[in-house]
């Protein structure tokens, strides 16, 4: 009992760590995404990420997908990462309410997230100080966003109250024409329900393969087979972040040879269980192929000066203090951060996916990293001299800045109430008159009453599979081929031929992407469900 309380004693601020990781990460998942009454109650912010994060959790919760494919666009092997929310579709397919399903895997990622940065960075500086500073760097971005919020609310009595009732992020490049990305404040983990546990498992997976070198400790081979099952499951995880990991691993394994052993058994061990995953996406329809992309949204005028001008707002004051980190620290470090660098410069040379904003991923990663280094620099810049604390306490605060302001616009956001099954009779006539395979042929695209049934809909809204790598021109001009064909004959060939089970038209709120639509589906269709100006027409029924 007394060691108990002794060792307790010894490490309360990690005990205080773990309970504000535990509440900040609950607190951030729940306020986003919730239940009442029926409805679904989604943050502004979060709202159009999730009209395609619920069509793919309901499609294995209330649908039948398996073979995966993508629900908002069938037909072809799912080119988009799905298990995290296979998993979450399983939990309220067992009863679990859908906020609970989502939102508990998203805490626990989260919280996961912050203690493995803590670990990591105490453990590669020796330092508790620095896997404190590591994770309130990663909480409040370092970017110079605030400059763009002090254009707005120029210094005054009234900034602090400016900052407090905050609705808006001050810059969101590229889609408002600014500089620094949308990507650095938590909005990314609220949306990306399945970032913050791909990051973890990754950084998890590296601490480990670390022990050698940190410990001087031997790793049983037992423990690489096991992270390698873990990292073969990352295929259809997180592509972004398996690619990450990879990396890595094999730039560690070059640089330290007491890890090669370890590596190759892991490497081994997760492209053995990777490969029937690589084949069976390749099975399908052509899919987006990498290319050569330099300066990531840097790119348009790229110059040199352009480039160091982009990261220096994006990445503030730790465009400096990371350098000044690598420089105290040991050759040992050097390597490690030298293998998560290869992070950052493979985000600016390589476009993984049709959009290049989608590499933001690489940059979180590796900053993640980064950010130990300068936390690393604060700490020893500390202890140097007496007279360098008040820069080191000013540093802090320009590098927590951004990320204060922009924590307000989560904190502050409103939700939009989204009836759900059963409130919805549209959702509740599909679950409960359609096969749960069914493929339906919408007329309208965001949180559709098929996609909320677990159904797959021919053509979700375009940007969500266009990013994720599919023909989504091609696909749209067939929809509107069949819609607009005035001939039944030639409406149900194209409808069998596309494998389609259901048409649903919401006549009174035509989609207005589709160019025009034939009076063949009034005329000559009989609905089998009718609610005011929503139709739903069983194929089968009417193509004899």
């Amino acid at each position: 009992m007394v060691k108990l309380k002794k060792h307790l004693k010894e490490n309360l601020l990690e005990i205080y760590l773990a309970a504000f990781s535990f509440l900040f990460s609950s607190w951030l998942m729940f306020s986003t995404f919730s239940y009442k009454a029926g409805s679904m109650l989604i943050a502004t912010k979060a709202w159009s990420d999730f009209a395609s994060s619920i069509p793919l959790i309901r499609s294995f919760s209330f649908g039948v997908n398996f073979p995966p494919e993508y629900p908002l666009f069938p037909g072809e092997p799912i080119h988009y990462h799905f298990i995290f929310f296979a998993f979450v579709g399983l939990l309220e397919k067992i009863g679990v309410r859908l906020d609970y399903a989502l939102n508990i895997p998203s805490t626990i990622g989260f919280l996961s997230l912050l203690l493995v940065i803590y670990f990591l960075a105490k453990k590669l500086f020796n330092s508790a100080s620095v896997g404190f500073l590591s994770v309130i760097f990663f909480l409040f971005n370092g970017s110079l966003s605030f400059i763009e919020f002090l254009k707005l609310h120029p210094p005054s009595i009234n900034l602090l109250e400016s900052i407090v009732s905050n609705k808006v992020f001050p810059s969101f490049g590229p889609y408002d024409g600014k500089i620094v990305s949308a990507f650095w404040n938590l909005n990314i983990y609220t949306n990306q329900r399945h970032l913050a546990f791909a990051f973890f498992l990754s950084l998890f997976i590296i601490l480990v393969l670390l022990t050698p070198i940190l410990t001087k400790k031997k790793l049983n081979p037992l423990i690489p087979a096991i992270l390698g099952i873990c990292l073969g499951f990352f295929f259809f995880f997180h592509l972004a972040v398996l690619l990450s990991t990879v990396i890595v691993i094999i730039a560690l394994a070059i640089l330290f040879k007491e890890l090669r052993i370890p590596a190759l058994i892991m490497l081994s061990v997760g492209g053995i269980i990777s490969i029937p995953q690589y084949y069976y996406l390749q099975s399908g329809g052509e899919s987006f192929k990498p290319l050569i992309s330099i300066g990531y949204l840097a790119q348009n005028g790229l110059t040199f000066f352009s480039f160091l001008r982009y990261w220096f707002l994006n990445l503030g004051f730790h465009t400096i203090l990371i350098p000044l980190g690598l420089f105290l620290a040991t050759k040992k470090l050097r390597k490690i951060f030298l293998a998560f660098f290869l992070i950052f410069i493979l985000g600016n040379t390589v476009q993984f996916s049709p959009e290049i904003a989608a590499n933001h991923k690489f940059f979180n990663y590796f900053m993640i990293i980064g950010v130990m280094f300068s936390a690393f620099a604060l700490v020893k810049l500390w202890s140097f001299k007496h007279y360098l604390k008040p820069v080191v306490v000013i540093l802090i605060f320009f590098l927590t800045l951004s990320g204060i302001i922009d924590f307000f616009p989560i904190y502050n956001d409103s939700k939009i109430e989204l009836p759900d099954y059963p409130v919805t009779k549209d959702i509740e006539w599909i679950i409960k008159n359609t096969p749960p395979d069914s493929v339906f042929l919408n007329t309208q695209y965001l949180y559709d009453p098929a996609s909320m049934a677990g159904r797959k809909i021919f053509l979700g809204w375009p940007y969500f599979p266009w990013s994720a790598g599919y023909d989504t021109h091609k696909r749209g001009q067939l929809r509107d081929e069949i819609l607009a064909t005035d001939s039944k004959t030639v409406s149900c060939h194209l409808l069998k031929q596309s494998k389609i089970d259901y048409l649903e038209i919401n006549f009174l709120e035509p989609n207005t992407d589709i160019a025009f639509m034939s009076n063949v589906y009034k005329e000559d269709f009989s609905p089998i469900y009718k609610n005011n100006g929503y139709q739903i027409f069983e194929i089968k029924n009417n193509c004899r």
